[in-house]
């Protein structure tokens, strides 16, 4: 088997317990939806929603598909693709699921309805990278990359994560050059550290989850060093066959990332995928060590902040800094980096403040020696 050939694990949680019908609401359980839809105030997504609901974004999930059919996602979803059995050619819309998982991701991502999606006027474009055996495959990742990356989405959000192989590691630079924002799962707990793929490569987002509290969630894995975190434990979601479902892990954190993508996508649509992703960082909620750290990355997204406040673009923020002296303070959390770039320029500065120094210094002494 070559490595290419292995599969690639999805992210979410290891219990998936369903509940409700939604056409008997009241059947037990349903509190288990409502009490799982916490990260709706968490990420004052009412707020957020009041600047911006995500219209005119696309985001492929590529994941085990996603039903179209379930009523909170309905008018959401469009034709996407199918790459079942791994091969180059797609064989399916994307719109079925064989699993449940991509219809859970697109829930949290798009749900108008129980559940509630963090870009709800967004559109999902359903990527299925699945292997009849129900296992996420690489080769089909691979594909459902390319594809997505063919048809100008603005965002891909992978929930799950596999093995290093240079034909992944080329599909994600594709994605990138385009200026697509990549998301992908830090990962949890107990799998093994090199499945850790798209999300340790350069340029990926990489997200690990927290509890209700805003602390490191235990299901979450910490390497590779993530970029951002956002609430992974207990998250209710859609689920095929007009059903929901309660789970825990980095998918859900990916999946809600990725739908603060869009809205920042949608509430700018002239800036790039890297100006984004910065906007994203440098408004994120510190926690941990200041700055970026192994466990929180930049912290908690904060998408109201990132939505609403004023944040330089990246080929801007080299101005704001030699002029004003900072870069990237914010009074929400963010933690005023400062990149290898300043740090350069602030060495640069005291070299040249100590050679006139010197200078100086030596012209005075010059000058009594003459007096004498």
């Amino acid at each position: 088997m070559t490595r290419l050939s292995r599969t690639v694990r999805s992210c979410g949680a290891a219990m998936v317990v369903l509940i409700g019908l939604i056409a008997t609401p009241g059947i037990a359980r349903a509190d288990d939806l409502t009490s799982g839809q916490w990260y709706v105030s968490f990420l004052k997504l009412a707020a957020a929603h009041k600047v911006t609901t995500g219209a005119g974004v696309t985001v492929a999930i590529i994941d085990s598909g996603v039903d179209a059919t379930h009523p909170d996602l309905r008018g959401r979803v469009v034709s996407g693709a199918d790459f079942t059995e791994g091969g180059q050619v797609s064989t399916g819309d994307g719109t079925r699921d064989i699993r449940g998982h991509g219809t859970q991701m697109a829930g949290l991502i798009v749900g108008n309805g129980r559940v509630q999606g963090v870009a709800p006027g967004a559109t999902i474009v359903p990527i299925n990278d699945h292997t009849t055996t129900d296992a996420p495959s690489s080769g089909a990742l691979v594909e459902g990359i390319k594809w997505a990356v063919a048809h100008n989405v603005d965002v891909i959000s992978i929930s799950a994560g596999g093995p290093d192989s240079p034909l992944l590691k080329r599909a994600v630079d594709l994605a990138i050059q385009h200026d697509i924002v990549v998301v992908a799962a830090a990962g949890n707990v107990g799998q093994s550290t090199e499945l850790r793929y798209p999300a340790a490569y350069p340029g990926v987002v990489a997200v690990c989850g927290v509890d209700r509290q805003g602390n490191h969630s235990s299901v979450s894995a910490t390497v590779p060093p993530p970029v951002l975190c956002a609430p992974s434990d207990n998250i209710s979601s859609t689920y095929p066959g007009s059903r929901y479902a309660v789970g825990s892990g980095t998918s859900q954190a990916t999946a809600l990332v990725a739908g603060s993508v869009a809205l920042i996508r949608a509430k700018f649509p002239s800036i790039s995928a890297a100006d984004v992703v910065n906007r994203l960082a440098d408004t994120a909620t510190d926690k941990g060590e200041l700055g970026r750290d192994n466990v929180y990355g930049y912290g908690i997204v904060n998408i109201l902040d990132a939505l609403v406040k004023d944040v330089p673009l990246l080929g801007e923020s080299a101005a704001v800094a030699a002029s004003t002296g900072q870069h990237g303070t914010n009074d929400g959390g963010s933690s005023g980096r400062w990149e290898p770039w300043y740090l350069a320029l602030g060495g640069l500065v005291f070299l040249v403040f100590m050679a006139v120094a010197g200078a100086a210094s030596a012209a005075l002494v010059t000058r009594s020696r003459r007096q004498r």
